[in-house]
């Protein structure tokens, strides 16, 4: 595994949980919007050991571990990293841009999962624009999460970009899902669109529940 950081408590990043979260390095979109750029080319690694013998000690205190990034499913070794937390005593949770669902499959058909946080970033055919690639893999990791009976949701940052019509668009173009979360974008960079304000999310999510009756405004 390639580690670049190790969040040792959170609170918020796994749902009904207290966990770590695991950073890995490199991914394979470049979304301008991203605020963990620094983890693109981090040239500075944690040994795994180190995060385990951390963990080790943790476990029984912490409920769960993020495995989060970056994109956790370029790591070779995932499947084997997330195996040897369950044997820890920890529920894992995935953060993932969705693209590589052969590497999700993995986890799921393994057991070795517990939670799925897939970002839906734009609507599809703007991926190439908004994240540098294109969203290859997207729609068949959806369908595994579908199939699934763990915990999911999708979530997607409010950009500046996106109109509103297009986030009801984004709504309707999924099928109805167990948990939707618009979330608040935090400016990284100088912007030339208006951002949208929590107060604004929190109306859109109103507006999308004809569609989407889970969706929910994470501001």
């Amino acid at each position: 595994m390639n580690i670049a950081g190790l969040l040792k408590t959170a609170t918020i990043d796994f749902p009904h949980r207290l966990a770590a979260v695991v950073f890995t390095a490199g991914c394979n979109y470049d979304c301008s919007f991203c605020h963990n750029r620094a983890l693109l080319g981090a040239a500075e690694l944690m040994e795994d050991g180190e995060v385990l013998r951390f963990l080790e000690k943790r476990a029984g205190l912490l409920d769960g571990v993020v495995l989060s990034g970056g994109e956790p499913t370029l790591q070779k070794d995932l499947a084997e990293f997330a195996g040897t937390l369950k044997g820890l005593g920890y529920d894992v949770k995935l953060d993932t841009n969705g693209s590589d669902p052969e590497a999700v499959g993995r986890l799921l058909d393994g057991g070795l999962v517990d939670y799925v946080a897939m970002d839906y970033k734009a609507p599809l055919s703007r991926y190439p624009e908004i994240c540098g690639a294109g969203a290859d893999g997207f729609l068949e990791t959806l369908g595994l999460l579908q199939a699934s009976e763990i915990e999911w949701e999708l979530r997607t940052t409010v950009l500046p970009e996106l109109r509103e019509e297009e986030l009801r668009e984004m709504a309707e173009d999924v099928p109805p899902l167990p948990l939707y979360a618009l979330q608040l974008y935090r400016p990284v960079r100088i912007e030339k669109l208006r951002v949208y304000t929590p107060q604004d999310i929190g109306r859109i999510a109103e507006a999308l529940k004809g569609v989407q009756p889970n969706v929910t405004a994470r501001c």
